[in-house]
């Protein structure tokens, strides 16, 4: 029996190669340039690039809600975008919303007014959603505001008091129901 030590072995092929960008974007209203991999995700950017860790990662599936941003005023998961995806668009997170010891914006003082939330992990997304419904022209229907914070996940409260919150910061941008 003969071994032949010439024999090639098939190794595995190597993992694709990282590619990087160069990628212009804003964030919170500021300009930022970065270099990214082309794998790194808006959500990982966000937090540890940019140190911006109001963005929650929970679920890393775009199941929870919790990483939600805006993009271009439109709610986004940014734990299953690239941060590639995000080059040449303004994107929002909730440190936007009020600076350390400015007034909180509608949807946060309604937040914290209703008793919104208790652990707080998924707050940040529930926030920016009820941002992006108080900056549209006309207000959406109860279906409309359910069906978009069915889309998150907490694991505390019931949801009365959050739904409470979206309708107190929707009244007072446009006004309650019963004037309309």
């Amino acid at each position: 029996m003969s071994t032949d030590t010439n024999r090639r072995v098939e190794q595995p092929p190597l993992a694709e190669p990282t590619t990087w960008h160069e990628i212009d974007l804003t964030v919170n209203g500021r300009p930022v340039s970065a270099q990214v991999e082309s794998r790194l995700l808006l959500a990982d950017f966000l937090r540890g690039r940019l140190g911006l860790t109001g963005t929650h990662l929970g679920c890393e599936h775009g199941v929870c809600g919790a990483c939600t941003v805006l993009i271009d005023d439109v709610p986004v998961r940014s734990c299953i975008i690239l941060a590639v995806q995000a080059a040449g668009c303004a994107v929002r997170t909730v440190e936007s919303l009020a600076e350390h010891g400015d007034p909180l914006s509608p949807v946060q003082r309604a937040f914290h007014e209703q008793h919104g939330m208790q652990c707080g992990f998924c707050t940040p997304g529930f926030v920016m959603t009820c941002t992006a419904m108080i900056e549209r022209t006309q207000r959406p229907d109860q279906d409309v505001v359910a069906d978009e914070l069915s889309g998150h996940l907490c694991r505390c409260t019931g949801y009365r008091n959050i739904r409470a919150a979206a309708e107190q910061a929707l009244d007072e941008r446009f006004g309650t129901r019963e004037a309309q």
